[in-house]
């Protein structure tokens, strides 16, 4: 069993003393992602109850609702030992699960509660995925990074495999609320996980990057996170990726949104096709995080993570507009997701573990927060728009193969400046 267990890691790349801290992390993002993926077919069926031709205005509410919480959230970063942080958040995040479960229990057909928990799961996905990054860019070295988070990321994908299974089996005898309650119970538990990696780092010196002991505060102030974006051009940079990545996911989403409201009306039925999609898109996703994205990330270097699927994008797109079938579109639409679980984002996390602390949690957060959201409001506004123009799909296809192009340009960029920073840090 030894042998056994040991050529495992080896095949993993786990070196002795880090088998633990990686099981942890790994259920960290295992648990958090089962119970956001359960509840993604949920808003999904939600944002359809308010009506397809309204979906850019819960973009722009989203948006709006992270600039609300965004400042919170860095005054709480401001004030309490970094260690800290994740289980308050996601202590607050339990509670407000709670709520909408007991509003769901009592109304289940509110448009305007259905609303309300689309903005907040949209807010709670990107703040609750960025922070347990966050966690992980700090308590694990560069060259940690390049070997394991593609293995951490595999965890989210393998949440992200069962959550969809769980709600679509789920959703008939418990209901919305009830899964909502099991989400709570999920997110508690990654709270614990990140304790026991949190703990283990206390006791692995070498793991410490640097800076500020996390027992302390980070200090600063609550809008640090814009302040330190706007004075970098490698976060500029970041930034910049962030909205071409939502502006392109944005096109496809609306179009994943017509399409399935126009096959399937019932809403039960809806959440069991989201799920299955998600289902498809996880089990491609976890296969290339084991095998393949730690090892181009070591080879090859964190920019191939960043470029591939951009250009494999743009070619869908063009593919798309040339033959513009459901078929085509359910390809194109897994690549891009299963592509960007596998490589795009455990790239654009490798980016952060060059940087100090403070733009771990604060810059980083506005980033994957504000910049993100924006980027969305951003794109359902111009994709409308595109499409009230236009009668011809294909132009808006065509359109958004550039913007996939440019984003590619971006990540070639950010790539060769993580590989200098890098260069410069161990020097």
């Amino acid at each position: 069993m030894s042998s056994w267990l040991a050529r495992l890691k080896q095949g993993l790349n786990i070196r002795p003393g880090e088998g633990p801290a990686v099981v942890a992390a790994w259920l960290l993002f295992y648990l958090l992602f089962t119970g956001y993926f359960m509840l993604r077919p949920v808003r999904e069926t939600m944002g359809i109850a308010g009506g397809v031709e309204n979906l850019q205005w819960l973009f722009t509410g989203t948006f709006l609702a992270t600039l609300v919480c965004l400042p919170l959230y860095g005054w709480l970063a401001s004030k309490v030992p970094r260690r800290h942080i994740l289980p308050w958040t996601y202590g607050l995040f339990a509670c407000q699960l709670l709520l909408f479960a007991w509003l769901f229990a009592f109304d289940a057909e509110s448009i305007w509660g259905a609303r309300a928990f689309y903005i907040w799961l949209s807010v709670f996905n990107l703040l609750s995925i960025s922070l347990a990054w966050s966690v992980l860019a700090d308590l694990f070295s560069t060259s940690q990074g390049k070997r394991l988070f593609g293995l951490l990321a595999a965890g989210a994908s393998m949440g992200g495999l069962s959550g969809p299974v769980l709600g679509t089996l789920l959703v008939a005898p418990l209901g919305h609320a009830g899964l909502l309650l099991l989400a709570a119970l999920l997110l508690v538990g990654s709270v614990a996980a990140c304790s026991y990696v949190q703990h283990w780092r206390d006791g692995n010196r070498e793991a410490v990057i640097g800076g500020a002991a996390s027992s302390r505060p980070l200090g600063g102030n609550p809008f640090a996170g814009a302040t330190a974006v706007a004075r970098s051009p490698f976060l500029l940079a970041i930034g910049l990726f962030v909205v071409l990545l939502a502006s392109v996911s944005t096109f496809l989403y609306f179009e994943q949104a017509r399409i399935v409201s126009e096959t399937f009306t019932d809403r039960t039925r809806q959440t069991q096709v989201f799920g299955l999609i998600d289902t498809v898109v996880q089990a491609l996703a976890i296969v290339t995080q084991l095998f393949l994205t730690g090892r181009l990330a070591r080879r090859l270097g964190v920019g191939v993570l960043l470029v591939a699927v951009p250009l494999v994008i743009a070619a869908g797109f063009v593919w798309l507009a040339i033959a513009p079938v459901f078929a085509v579109f359910v390809v194109v639409m897994v690549v891009r997701r299963a592509g960007e679980y596998a490589l795009v984002r455990p790239g654009r996390e490798m980016l952060f573990t060059v940087l100090p602390a403070e733009d771990k949690y604060k810059a980083k957060n506005f980033i994957d927060t504000v910049v993100y959201r924006g980027g969305d409001a951003l794109g359902g506004w111009v994709k409308r728009g595109l499409d009230a123009l236009a009668d011809h799909p294909q132009v808006t296809l065509m359109i958004a193969a550039l913007i996939a192009l440019g984003w590619g340009v971006v990540g070639h960029w950010l790539g060769r400046q993580h590989q200098l920073k890098e260069a410069s840090k161990s020097a």
